[in-house]
């Protein structure tokens, strides 16, 4: 069963701007300008997208509407089939690359054989792509697309600054981030994306997963992977080496941030995957530093 779709703000968001929340698996958002509408991320499913789409109405008025898919998770862009061919569909080129890779039909067949309503979902990719960044001019507001790879290699955060207002999507995440993978040049880039988003000095930051709005999660998070480093980083290389770590006392996850009270046991147990790879990823950062000390 798809989860419910409902139309949500924070308080001191502009009215120009819509959180659209699929349940607890994502929130896409609304932005509405002079010029065009733009919708930041379809969900999960087309079905999903379409709902959105119809709570919208009143919303979207005439304007011509306008899609970025963020990057190639699931969750994020397994509903473009809503609005292909009546959209363009916006992303960074890197998405392509994840878009043709076999893991992302994988992914797709995985979760049709375990919850029916992803069996009719229909990959779609972006009509046009761009490198770096990308800005789109509504006249009274500005999206500028930003490149911030370390969560994804394609993802891309929107800033808004005549409202100081940024769409993080998955480069903020509460509690944590997840790295891409366990690679220390992934780490690099995961963090290097959130300093960009704090110097950014927003006013709001708006992730996709956490119901946060303060600028605050970005200094958690920059927090969380330094304690991360600085922990690691007092370990001998025998340490490093057991394969239960992550298990260690000191190492968990609530060592580093509080679990919050009343989160679902499975969404916890995601979240410790998370830690897991941004573990990994730390530990590989700190036996690079040991082989060139």
């Amino acid at each position: 069963m798809n989860p419910s779709v409902e139309l949500c703000s924070y308080p001191e968001l502009d009215d120009r701007i819509v959180i659209v929340r699929a349940g607890d698996e994502v929130d896409g958002v609304f932005v509405r300008t002079e010029r065009f509408n733009v919708l930041i991320d379809t969900l999960g499913t087309s079905e999903l997208c379409l709902t959105a789409l119809d709570l919208l109405g009143e919303h979207m008025k005439a304007r011509p509407l306008i899609v970025i898919n963020s990057h190639m998770d699931w969750d994020h862009f397994w509903g473009n089939a809503a609005v292909a061919g009546r959209a363009p569909i916006i992303a960074h080129a890197a998405a392509l690359d994840r878009l043709r890779d076999p893991s992302t039909r994988e992914v797709l067949r995985d979760k049709a054989s375990q919850h029916s309503r992803f069996r009719n979902v229909e990959l779609i990719g972006p009509d046009i792509t761009f490198t770096g960044s990308m800005t789109l001019n509504g006249g009274d507001l500005t999206l500028e697309l930003i490149h911030t790879p370390g969560h994804t290699p394609d993802h891309v955060a929107v800033w808004i600054p005549e409202l100081r207002i940024c769409l993080a999507v998955d480069a903020v995440e509460y509690p944590v981030p997840e790295v891409w993978s366990k690679s220390a040049d992934d780490l690099r880039l995961i963090r290097s994306s959130l300093e960009r988003i704090r110097n950014l000095d927003a006013r709001l930051v708006l992730p996709a997963h956490g119901r946060t709005y303060s600028p605050s999660a970005v200094d958690e998070n920059l927090a969380y992977f330094q304690a991360l480093a600085d922990r690691v980083g007092s370990l001998s290389e025998r340490q490093l080496a057991d394969p239960q770590l992550g298990s260690s006392s000191g190492l968990r996850l609530e060592d580093f941030v509080p679990i919050p009270d009343g989160m679902p046991s499975d969404v916890v147990a995601f979240y410790r995957n998370c830690h897991e790879t941004n573990l990994g990823a730390t530990v590989q950062v700190h036996l690079e530093k040991l082989k060139f000390a």
